[in-house]
């Protein structure tokens, strides 16, 4: 190989990344898709604003992409904890079992046009732009069976006497269940 095809192979490495140069961490469910970590929380802007950017980016290219709410489903957050080996803000971007990064380096790669060819092969998402019908794009419902109160009543002997509140198996820390029509 010359020198000259040896370096225009070197710029074009740089230029379009692969995502074998990005650590492996695969959520589940994450082996050929595209998950974002985020919180729907507005208590601290600055980790709002960079979760808005990100979802900004990706409903840009119109990809599909699982949204999962750190802040709304105590589950995901301690599903990327757990991936990270700490405790960590979201955002927190992962390609087929890559993870990308936080907004940092999400909004740097876009802006140095590399985003994209990560984005390669991931289906795009339905040209439908209306929220879904059941929970109006927040992804969760109040519970069904509790009411979101997070507790069932129980009769504990069966006499009616005595009644035991206990915690609701269906839902969340919230009172939230996963909305069955979108997610």
């Amino acid at each position: 190989m010359d020198n000259a095809s040896t370096h225009k192979a070197k710029v074009e490495i740089e230029e379009h990344p692969s995502l074998l140069d990005f650590e492996e961490k695969c959520p589940p469910g994450g082996r050929d898709s595209v998950i974002f970590y985020t919180t729907s929380l507005r208590g601290i802007r600055k980790t709002f604003e960079d979760c808005s950017a990100i979802r900004f980016l990706l409903e840009s290219f119109r990809v599909l992409f699982q949204e999962r709410d750190v802040s709304m489903h105590m589950e995901f957050r301690e599903e990327l904890w757990r991936m990270m080996g700490g405790r960590v803000v979201p955002p927190r971007l992962f390609i087929k079992g890559r993870h990308i990064g936080g907004a940092d380096e999400v909004v740097g790669l876009h802006e140095q046009g590399k985003l994209k060819k990560l984005l390669e092969g991931i289906p795009l998402s339905p040209t439908n732009n209306s929220p879904c019908k059941g929970c109006g794009g927040m992804k969760f419902l109040l519970c069904f069976n509790c009411n979101g109160s997070c507790k069932v009543i129980a009769d504990g002997d069966g006499d009616g006497d005595d009644l035991l509140h206990i915690r609701c198996p269906e839902c969340n820390e919230n009172g939230l269940i996963k909305c069955p029509i979108c997610c």
